[in-house]
């Protein structure tokens, strides 16, 4: 904990672990909030290939978790993402079990829009499964569903990090066309989906070779238990083993899943709220933001109070106690004073000059304003080393000299202004080279 990288983001705690990455909560001193950072572990070019991957994509909307920045710092490297503190879909049916059908539904609404926008960037998830599919700590509220992990994520027709035998993602999740070492398609995924969602209405993981072969050797067998007939349609149209019959995209198969949510009976009276709790918990005990230099946290992008531009400070009023409260009150009164006291010590022109921006402190002026400087003496010429003698008295009336027009200073003489840089040094590169050329021909005689 401390731990600031790359001089933005200081580490707070660890909050979860990867194939290839741990997941820290970090306070970003730029933004001044919380984040997740993904470091990554290993340093091997494959995984970085796949790190710097993940990094790129930038998908912004409401149901997709997508990196936001990325930093290096010597040998590591991380990137950054909204802090989701709800916990995933594997939390939730480890606290409930199996959910309403209704839930289900909005939790598989949500998850097909955020799929048809990454879809909509070309880009194959290949690794959907209950652990990559977050929740915003929302309670009793609606739920809110962030896709996430993007890992192993590529476009169509980018080249393979793998071979082509080699299958990538999570066992249990896989589309058999993706056992048989097809290309990454959209199809592949919504496969994922159907399955997610049948783990979801159930409370367990379903046994996709099971349910493959059977669709293979029987076709569409019959609702499971507890589904309705309109539903199980829809994600048997998912769950189809064949992909020229499975819904071919993720906006199509919301449009079935909206006409189905239509026919569903009403919920139980008795039914029990779905609460989704907070899984991260509070700030460690004692954690306070470090103050970086300016220079190292940037420019302040948001988080600032008011108008006036300054860095607003992070909200832990709440975690203080009262003594602790009243000392701060106390210290903030204090330091008013002194500020006040130190106006009334010094006249304004001695105060010392505040920084500027850059960190140049400017010297104050040694004297003050009423001061003024003894006037320079005529300069000495050296043409005459006598000192001259003082006239006699004269008696008599003063003769008054004879006025008339002042003569005028002498203009002076202003430097006559040089060739622009723009003449003179295409001609001074110009004369280096007939120089050079000279010189040349010189040496062949």
């Amino acid at each position: 904990m401390g731990e600031v990288f790359a001089g933005r983001y200081e580490l707070i705690d660890p909050i979860g672990r990867g194939g290839v990455g741990a997941v820290w909560r970090a306070w970003d001193h730029r933004r001044r909030r919380c984040v997740a950072a993904k470091v990554l572990q290993q340093s091997d070019a494959h995984t970085l290939l796949r790190f710097v991957r993940e990094q790129a994509l930038r998908i912004d909307h409401p149901h997709v978790l997508a990196p936001a920045s990325w930093a290096a710092d010597d040998d590591k490297v991380l990137f950054t993402m909204d802090l989701v503190t709800g916990g995933s879909l594997a939390h939730l049916i480890g606290d409930y079990g199996p959910l309403p059908p209704r839930f289900v539904c909005v939790l598989l609404d949500q998850l097909l829009a955020g799929l048809a926008a990454v879809h909509a960037e070309g880009v194959v998830h290949r690794d959907i499964k209950p652990a990559n599919i977050l929740l915003e700590a929302t309670g009793t509220g609606r739920p809110h569903l962030r896709l996430s992990d993007f890992g192993i994520a590529m476009r169509k027709g980018e080249p393979r990090l793998t071979e082509t035998n080699y299958v990538m993602g999570t066992p249990g999740y896989f589309a058999p066309e993706q056992i048989m070492g097809a290309d990454p398609d959209f199809p592949s995924d919504l496969f994922a989906v159907g399955l997610v969602a049948l783990y979801l209405l159930e409370g367990q993981k379903p046994d996709a070779r099971a349910l493959v072969e059977y669709f293979t050797a029987h076709g569409t067998p019959g609702a499971p238990q507890g589904v309705s007939e309109p539903l199980w349609q829809v994600l048997a149209g998912l769950l189809q083993p064949d992909p020229q019959v499975r819904f071919r995209t993720a906006t199509g198969a919301r449009k079935a899943l909206a006409s189905a949510v239509e026919l569903l009976p009403d919920a139980e009276p008795d039914e029990e709220p779905v609460e989704v709790f907070d899984q991260v918990g509070p700030l460690p005990e004692g954690f306070v933001p470090r103050e970086l230099p300016q220079v190292l946290r940037g420019p302040q992008t948001s988080g600032t109070s008011g108008t006036s531009g300054t860095p607003a400070t992070p909200q832990r009023s709440a975690h203080l106690t009262q003594e602790e409260q009243q000392e701060r009150e106390q210290g903030q009164r204090q330091g008013q004073g002194q500020g006040q006291e130190r106006q009334q010590r010094f006249p304004a022109h001695q105060l010392p000059t505040p920084p500027t921006a850059d960190g140049f402190h400017p010297i104050p002026p040694p004297y003050p304003p009423s001061y003024t400087p003894t006037p320079v003496t005529k300069r000495y010429t050296g043409q005459s080393t006598q000192v001259p003698t003082p006239a006699p008295p004269v008696s008599g009336p003063v003769p008054t000299p004879a006025t008339g027009p002042t003569p005028a200073p002498p203009a002076a003489r202003h430097k006559r202004p040089g060739p622009p840089p723009k003449v003179t040094v295409p001609v001074l590169l110009l004369a280096l080279l007939c120089f050079a050329v000279g010189f040349w021909a010189l040496s062949q005689v």
